[in-house]
């Protein structure tokens, strides 16, 4: 097979398979896919709910302080002796034959239409409401400390998604390249064949070198469908048409000593700020479970019109007081403070578990960064190395001087040095948003670092 069918059949896959590499729109920037994912986030939305029902949690509490006052239209009809001698005195149309025997013992049906409205207000309840409160206001922030974290998150694996599609749109640049390469090599030894230079194996050797090229590119094609597929997820649109990426140059990021690492990620980190929140929120809850052994002290009143009928007029009484109350067997609120206090327990370790946690993940991520600066220099280095290297051997083939096995060899070293050194660029952009995201500094805007 000549050398021009394997570049056609090259080209052919490299703009009509899966469609990808051809760009149908402007290129996607990381800060455009990140705003997406913000806005498109299955994530995100559940973070967005519950912060909403938590705000609605903290409007819930303070309505505890609020009276409470209910209407009620009642109409009723019996001859129970008891409620007929009763309706009558409040219908105030109580006489003097009423007291006969037979009409208290057996009376007539009576009809009543009552309107009522009631009132409550609890008035002291040991400061119990008040704790309520301050609780709810700091789950209130907890949740939305917690969305911030979500963010983050969706941030983080929006860059890992990106850079992983970047890896694999730059994997089908060079596999397309290697092939090329592979294709003019094959035409060289032809040449050399047909001159005497060369004997027939090494045709067929260049021959398996550019079927193997070929299959690199089908496989850098399937990676690129698998890393866009895993970007749509990250970015929460399935429907996202495969586009050009906006490449990220390699370039350096700044560094901090570990310990300075550690202390803004104790300051910075959303989800310990959270936990730190939901502590002192179940320290309220246990405050309000002691308060509730306290008295209680409530305001209540009640006026009622009733009527033989619905338009006519009747009489009317109201009520009103006060009501001291004290719990003297408080059981279940005993059981109530050992649940709160087993809550706060909780709570307290799992705060200390997550800062032991950050320090390890900061701790993993700074060594993860100095790893990928050092192997970034390295795999520079040995591509512009493997580079010259195989110019030589090209040289020295084309004069007689090195065998085919010696070019192939160079031109696979030549090749996984490319493979290394951009697996180094996007590494190193990885490490690096790995250490914002353990520091809790991954913002949108700090993520437009990476491009």
């Amino acid at each position: 097979m000549s050398s021009r069918l394997y570049r056609s059949l090259g080209l052919f896959l490299l703009f009509s398979f899966g469609g990808l590499a051809a760009p149908s729109q402007e290129p996607l920037t990381l800060r455009e896919a990140i705003n997406q994912a913000l806005g498109h986030s299955p994530e995100a939305a559940i973070a967005r709910a519950g912060n909403e029902e938590a705000k609605a949690g903290a409007t819930l509490a303070r309505t505890q302080l609020l009276p409470q006052v209910n209407f009620a239209e009642d109409i009723s009809r019996g001859d129970d002796p008891v409620y007929v001698f009763g309706t009558r005195l409040r219908q105030q149309r109580f006489t003097a034959a009423d007291f006969a025997l037979d009409a208290l013992n057996t009376p007539d049906p009576i009809g009543n239409f009552a309107t009522r409205v009631s009132g409550s207000w609890m008035a002291f309840d040991s400061l119990k409401t008040q704790k309520e409160i301050h609780r709810a206001d700091l789950f209130k922030e907890s949740s939305a400390t917690s969305a911030k974290a979500v963010d983050q998150q969706i941030v983080f694996s929006v860059i890992q998604a990106y850079q992983l599609a970047l890896y694999a749109q730059r994997g089908i640049d060079v596999a397309s390249h290697n092939q090329e390469t592979a294709d003019a090599l094959l035409s060289s030894v032809d040449d050399h064949v047909k001159a005497g230079l060369a004997v027939e194996s090494d045709r067929m050797s260049a021959q398996v070198n550019v079927a193997a090229r070929k299959q690199e590119l089908i496989a850098a094609q399937g990676d690129l469908e698998l890393a866009w597929a895993q970007l749509r997820e990250a970015m929460g649109t399935p429907d996202l048409k495969a586009s050009q990426l906006q490449p990220i140059e390699p370039h350096s990021f700044p560094q901090q000593p570990l310990e300075q690492e550690i202390a803004t990620a104790a300051k910075t980190r959303p989800d310990l700020m959270a936990l730190g929140q939901a502590q002192s929120a179940q320290a309220s809850a246990v405050g309000a479970a002691k308060s509730n052994f306290g008295p209680r002290v409530s305001a209540y009143g009640n006026w009622e019109e009733d009527r033989a009928s619905f338009a006519g007029s009747g009489g009317n009484n109201w009520v009103a007081g006060v009501q001291i109350s004290i719990d003297f067997l408080p059981i279940g609120k005993r059981a109530q403070l050992a649940h709160e206090n087993a809550a706060k327990q909780k709570l307290d370790a799992q705060l200390a578990s997550s800062q032991q946690h950050m320090r390890f993940e900061v701790s993993q991520a700074h060594i993860h960064r100095q790893t990928a600066t050092l192997s970034l220099e390295t795999a520079r280095a040995a591509m512009d190395q493997s580079a010259e290297s195989l110019r030589i051997l090209k040289n020295r083939y084309g004069a007689g001087l090195a065998t085919i096995t010696d070019l192939l060899r160079a031109e696979d070293a030549e090749r996984q040095s490319q493979s290394n050194y951009w697996r180094a660029v996007y590494g190193n952009a990885m490490a690096y948003a790995e250490l914002l995201f353990a520091t809790g500094t991954l913002t949108p805007d700090a993520a437009e670092e990476l491009q």
